[in-house]
């Protein structure tokens, strides 16, 4: 008897359990609104190129792109607009005139990635079903990590190219300066075209000179990292220039907090255990910091910093084979430019192709390839092309692309451009290294 009331005890205790074990299971996923054969998350350059192309290899109904911006801005331009050798204007159209005719656009903000099941999770609550994913969704600027900086932005001689509003205000500042301390900064974290903030610093010094303020006026760049540039092969003719036009230049020095009312800004010295030091500006401007967008930080495909965790040869997912990323939101290891953007465009579209295609092919592979026109004056500029896995150049022209020249800044400022518009966003441009192949028999060896 005692036997049986045993038996039956734990038979009730096995039934209680399975049923706890259901109620805590997850619910299957809800079917999702829509479904695509790809989806495009991210309409900036990485992701118009890669649903242009598909979308025209697929057809409509196949491939969505989700975006909530209305215009689509080319930010390369902003060095020369803050600089006032170029029309805001130019760097801005319609999101609509840019968007693949055969994709479909979700105008919509992305909350969550669902990567076990396939879907995404739009801001209105609708989810979004695919086959494939691709994750290019940019960087998420952090203006708030420094303290007093959104109230300061775009008032006071306090500006930063990195903010369609603020890039306007920055060649007024500048034309207003009068002399006095003119700061600049480049944030602790990476950021989107890590050359910005050092060109800025060269064609403000050069406009101070132009307007007869440059013998009163202190040109301060205060870095966090630890030289001016990171591959020291062009890094070393930078420095060398920074030098000659007496800019002072300050290393592992990073913004904290913003005093507007007083006209001050604060920094920690990262070298010397974290000593802060308070800098009087006349001008100031700013490089945000930076990092991934929270979406993709809080989901599935995120490494342990918050990027998409790709592989770095062929851009796809590390975990979700159907998953690829590129641009400043994957953790590829190198500069987030829209010049890498076309080199890697053009690899995970022949890999994802394949998959597509169910063709067993050779995997494309990306080798780091990325470029950082160097602005160093209105007629200036140093063509650094480099690869930013190895850090050795992969330069396209049979020159020694160390040296300043003329016609390096009207191909950046003139050509590039009409590349990008016209040929990239159509998925027609995978950056230079066809040519690149070409020239090579052409091109001496630099030391």
């Amino acid at each position: 008897m005692l036997s049986l009331t045993r038996t039956r005890v734990l038979t009730t205790a096995r039934r209680a359990f399975a049923t706890a074990a259901k109620t805590a299971a997850p619910a299957a996923p809800v079917a999702a609104d829509k479904k695509f054969k790809v989806v495009v998350v991210g309409a900036g350059p990485g992701g118009l190129s890669v649903s242009s192309t598909l979308s025209k290899m697929l057809g409509k109904d196949q491939v969505a792109v989700i975006d909530p911006a209305s215009v689509h801005y080319y930010q390369p331009l902003w060095t020369y607009v803050g600089a006032g050798l170029k029309d805001f204007k130019e760097s801005v159209k319609p999101m609509a005139s840019v968007m693949p005719s055969k994709a479909e656009w979700i105008q919509d903000k992305v909350t969550k990635l669902d990567p076990d099941h396939n879907q995404v999770t739009l801001s209105n609550g609708e989810t979004i079903g695919y086959e494939y994913l691709v994750v290019a969704a940019g960087i998420q600027i952090n203006w708030e990590q420094i303290k007093g900086l959104k109230e300061a932005l775009g008032k006071d001689g306090v500006t930063s190219n990195y903010s369609p509003e603020s890039v306007q205000k920055t060649y007024q500042f500048i034309k207003e300066f009068k002399g006095g301390n003119a700061v600049f900064t480049f944030p602790n974290t990476p950021l989107k075209c890590p050359g910005a903030p050092t060109k800025i610093v060269f064609l403000a010094e050069e406009a101070f000179r132009l307007s007869g303020v440059r013998d009163k006026t202190n040109v301060i760049y205060n870095t966090s990292l630890g030289k001016i540039f990171g591959i020291d092969h062009y890094g070393k003719v930078l420095q060398k220039l920074a030098d000659e036009r007496n800019i002072q230049v300050n290393f592992q020095n990073e913004l904290i907090s913003i005093d507007a009312n007083n006209h001050e800004a604060v920094f920690r010295n990262n070298g010397k255990n974290g000593e802060l030091s308070t800098v009087h500006y006349d001008f100031l401007h700013v490089a945000p910091p930076q990092g991934p967008p929270n979406f993709i930080k809080e989901s599935k495909l995120a490494d342990s910093v918050g990027w998409v965790d790709v592989n770095k040869d062929t851009l796809r997912h590390n975990r979700y084979k159907n998953v690829f990323s590129l641009g400043d939101c994957s953790s590829l290891p190198t500069s987030k430019t829209a010049a890498s953007i076309t080199a890697e465009s053009g690899v995970l579209k022949h890999n994802l192709i394949a998959d597509i295609k169910g063709e067993k092919v050779e995997q494309a592979v990306y080798d780091g390839y990325t470029s950082c026109p160097l602005i160093v004056g209105r007629k200036e500029l140093i063509l650094a092309e480099f690869s930013g896995y190895t850090g050795k150049p992969l330069e396209t022209f049979p020159v020694d692309q160390r040296k300043i020249t003329s016609v390096g800044q009207f191909l950046n400022k003139e050509v590039i451009p009409a590349i990008y518009w016209n040929a990239l966003l159509d998925g027609n441009w995978v950056g230079p290294g066809k040519f690149r192949s070409i020239l090579e028999p052409l091109r001496s060896k630099h030391t």
